[in-house]
């Protein structure tokens, strides 16, 4: 570093010098010639009228003998010229061989009465001169003078600015060499910081007590490493905490890479994999739970979160996987441990079915017995008979929740297997429209198909009546004031939305995310009134969606309500029939 800035600096003191001797060179040396001859000029003029005024006045001593002891006196060559232009006298040259001198323009300017001055080579003594002629009676004369000095005393000059340079430079090296061994040592300070810093020592220090450039660079540097210290001890702070509580989870936790590669894994997920992640490896050579992978990878590729389930991470455990991507490229998956509650909610469904398989033969009993009395002689008394009915009413009633309970046990739990095919949404408004007719009229119901489709959806028909028949008899109990129920279907992308429609009373908006839930009742008095079991939603919502579809409410009072359900076109399912086969069975009974 220090050869390279030595040169570096060394380069720059040369460029000045040489540009600054350069500019002196000319600068000085045309000052100094122009000088020089001004003021050889102004000598020359002076001591050429000094020359007329004797030429003048001493008329005793013969013209060339004048003219050699001016032409001594002052130094310079001296000449005597008539009015035409011929030489008198000449104190270097035989004044009969000279040319005639009236064309010459010093010669011209005198004639004139003016001080005539001319700079030209002279080929009579070979050398550049400085004439300078004044006037005369009859004539003028001239004085030369030598302009070979000035150019000797130029080159002198040039000589010593060369000279004085030559030194500049030598002094130039030295002070390069010093400075740029100051700097050197500064420089090379700042860049061992800078690799401590580098090297990830964030505790390096550098102290300058200058005021330069470089003293600057280096406190910028020194803050800088304060607060990149502060910000890492704070991240890693941080992440420490976060590690605890991810450690600290139930939940198992694992992120990779973009690459499929494992970053960090808490706990939790170490004891789940029995090997153990290994971090910067393949998650899926520890972890081969196809349903866990595929979360994994469209949460990277498709930057959106990906929700599913896991059964073969370990053996009888079931876990819902959350995958969701993870900037600038990876994922996150948290593995929730639903085990127990799906032994919890299969032990609940089991025991719901149990309890209303085992109620339906003696509610059976109960009410062909009370129905038997009812046709019987005893039932002539009027409190008995009153008695009988009740007991018929609430053995239908019982009878009935059994068989919800039933139907909603094996519909959430799976064991309902549905027989899927294209069933025209035409024929499914048609038949469940027919199969109310009766029961609308003695309600005082007007029931009309609104709106119906050609398209077929893909669903088990049976089942499908029940979600209809569900929706429709919900309309007739609770909406019969409005005096007409109308459903129809209607196209909504790839799906077919199914909707039942009262003029009813309407639901309150804060019942509406509440409905489908099971026992879930607006009106409990007028339910129980009406016979219903509180499960006719919750049915309806379970058949949805295992129909792949979705059903919702809208409602608001004195204005009747509106339910939809959705089933996917049973072209989209046919497309799609080689990946999915349709699930075999019978109609719900």
């Amino acid at each position: 570093m220090r050869r390279g800035f030595f040169f570096k600096l060394l380069a720059c003191f040369l460029l000045v010098i040489a540009t600054a001797t350069i500019t002196l060179d000319f600068a000085i040396r045309s000052a100094w010639q122009l000088s020089l001859q001004q003021e050889i000029q102004r000598a020359l003029i002076e001591k050429t009228k000094l020359f007329a005024e004797r030429v003048k006045t001493d008329h005793q001593s013969g013209l060339q003998l004048l003219v050699e002891e001016e032409a001594a006196a002052a130094n310079a060559r001296a000449t005597v010229i008539d009015q035409s232009g011929k030489v008198l006298a000449d104190s270097q040259a035989d004044a009969g061989a000279l040319e005639n001198h009236a064309s010459r323009p010093e010669f011209v300017t005198a004639l004139h009465g003016g001080v005539g001055i001319a700079r030209r080579w002279s080929s009579t003594v070979r050398m550049p001169l400085l004439y300078v002629a004044v006037p005369v009676p009859e004539g003028a004369v001239r004085m030369a003078y030598s302009l070979a000095s000035v150019q000797q005393t130029t080159a002198i000059v040039h000589r010593s600015l060369l000279a004085g340079s030559a030194v500049a430079v030598l002094m130039a090296m030295v002070l390069a060499a010093i400075i740029s061994e100051f700097v050197v040592k500064r420089l090379r300070r700042i860049v061992r910081f800078a690799e401590r810093i580098a090297e990830g020592d964030l505790s390096a220090r550098i102290a300058e007590t200058s005021t330069d450039e470089v003293a600057s660079v280096a406190t910028a540097l020194d803050r800088t490493a304060r607060q990149l210290e502060s910000g890492f001890a704070a991240l890693q702070t941080s992440r420490k905490q976060l590690e605890t509580l991810l450690n600290s989870m139930q939940e198992a936790v694992i992120a990779v890479d973009g690459e499929g590669n494992a970053l960090w894994v808490n706990g939790r997920m170490q004891r789940l994999v029995g090997s153990g992640v290994r971090i910067g490896a393949p998650v899926v050579q520890t972890v081969r739970d196809p349903n866990f992978l595929t979360a994994i990878r469209e949460a990277i590729t498709q930057k959106q979160l990906c929700v599913t389930r896991a059964t073969a991470l370990l053996p009888g455990r079931v876990f819902q996987i959350t995958a969701a991507p993870m900037p600038p490229a990876g994922a996150v998956a948290v593995l929730h441990d639903l085990s127990d509650v799906e032994r919890v909610e299969k032990t609940r469904r089991d025991f719901i079915a149990n309890v209303s398989h085992e109620l339906r033969t003696p509610l059976t009993s109960v009410q062909g017995y009370a129905e038997t009395l009812l046709d019987s002689p005893a039932a002539e008394d009027v409190s008995t008979r009153e008695f009988l009915e009740i007991i018929v009413k609430n053995a239908g009633r019982m009878c009935r929740l059994t068989e919800d309970l039933l139907v909603l046990a094996r519909v959430e739990s799976g064991e309902q297997r549905f027989r899927l095919q294209p069933v025209s949404a035409a024929e499914l408004l048609q038949e469940a429209a027919k199969s109310f007719a009766l029961i609308a009229q003695d309600a005082g119901v007007n029931l009309i198909v609104d709106q119906t489709l050609p398209d077929s959806v893909m669903g088990d028909s049976g089942a499908l009546h029940q979600v209809l028949s569900n929706l429709i008899r919900n309309a007739i109990n609770y909406g019969h004031h409005g005096e007409r129920v109308l459903i129809g279907a209607e196209r909504s992308g790839e799906l077919v939305e199914f909707y039942v429609r009262d003029f009813g009373p309407g639901i309150g908006s804060e019942h509406l995310p509440r409905l489908f839930e099971r026992f879930y009742r607006v009106d409990k008095a007028r339910s129980r009134e009406s016979g219903g079991t509180g499960l006719g939603l919750a049915i309806v919502k379970h058949i949805v969606r295992a129909h792949g579809g979705e059903v919702h409410a809208e409602s608001q009072l004195g204005h009747g309500s509106t339910f939809y359900f959705t089933i996917p076109l049973a072209a989209v399912e046919v497309a799609s029939a080689s990946a999915v086969p349709a699930a075999e069975g019978g109609p719900i009974e």
